[in-house]
């Protein structure tokens, strides 16, 4: 018998329910919310769920309760099958967004997360007061998030090459340099020549490496600036970039971030190439109502004035 086989004939749809809601919550207490239930009903049904499975699913780490491998493994499935039920049984009806009670997990960069945030959270406040969104940073490991089901949605530079991942180009972002208030770099014409030595750079990279774009676009020109370091995220690049006279760069989306904090961007002078930011989702989302209208909130949001079209 195959897992799904085995999976489906152990449990009904009720426990693929809750088994789906533990697994998002990683919580009795917060699943039983969600189900408006007791913590003891929600224990009792987590109990018939382990029986079913043969497996813990959650186990105690420290406070917290942590997913078991087999859980991992059978997680995106059994959100698969939830979904599909919930279209199975409301069937060309318009779904009421204020009535949905959902989690939904977005992965991306932490330069887009911030800007988009808290629009994001006013439109759901607005339209589906029930839908919780939580922020993933990115992984310094590349992993098929989206078709494991940890994120339902990815934003940013998609790079995946899952053929079954549906991505779609949302607008071209741009590089700009970026330097404390009184820079020396903000006096007089800049050149490549200044850019590259007028004083060190900080890269922001998420595995944490020493050469980018700019180094590319450098030596082109026989040129080689002096990279002092790394940071994961455009944010925390901006508070180093604020004490010191390094040079950074911030994508114009999160140019707000740079201004906010009163440091000063220019152009790059070199010819970088352009970001292309997108949104990517597993295809089992694709007729999932409340799916689609988290889509459609990121897509408006990140062309329609939240960012730079």
């Amino acid at each position: 018998m195959t897992q799904s086989a085995d999976l489906y004939g152990s449990l009904d749809l009720n426990l693929l329910v809750a088994l789906d809601v533990l697994l998002e919550e990683q919580s009795v207490q917060g699943a039983a919310r969600r189900l408006h239930l007791s913590e003891p009903a929600m224990s009792r049904t987590l109990g018939r769920i382990r029986k079913a499975l043969g497996d813990p699913v959650l186990v105690r780490a420290g406070r917290r309760m942590v997913p078991t491998p087999h859980a991992l493994a059978v997680r995106a499935e059994v959100g698969a099958v939830v979904e599909r039920a919930r279209a199975l049984f409301a069937p060309g009806r318009d779904t009421d967004l204020r009535t949905v009670s959902r989690t939904f997990t977005i992965i991306g960069h932490d330069a887009i997360a911030a800007p988009l945030g808290a629009p994001l959270f006013a439109r759901a406040a607005e339209e589906a007061p029930g839908i919780r969104v939580r922020f993933l940073a990115e992984s310094h490991v590349d992993a098929p998030f989206l078709r494991h089901g940890t994120a339902d949605l990815e934003i940013g530079v998609i790079d995946t090459a899952l053929p079954e991942v549906h991505v779609e180009h949302l607008h071209e972002d741009r590089m700009l340099g970026v330097v404390r208030s009184g820079h020396p770099l903000l006096t007089g014409e800049l050149t490549p020549e200044r850019f590259a030595s007028e004083a060190g750079h900080l890269i922001v990279s998420r595995r944490g490496k020493l050469r980018g774009p700019v180094d590319d676009a450098l030596a082109e020109l026989g040129l080689e600036r002096k990279v002092v370091g790394t940071v994961g995220t455009f944010p925390a690049s901006l508070f180093v970039l604020r004490d010191c006279d390094l040079i950074g760069l911030v994508s114009s989306w999160s140019a707000p971030l740079a201004t906010a904090l009163g440091l000063v961007l220019f152009e790059v002078p070199l010819p970088l190439p352009p970001l292309g930011l997108g949104l990517a989702w597993h295809p089992r989302h694709d007729a999932d109502p409340a799916h689609a209208w988290l889509r459609r909130c990121v897509r408006e949001l990140m062309t329609g004035g939240a960012g730079p079209a």
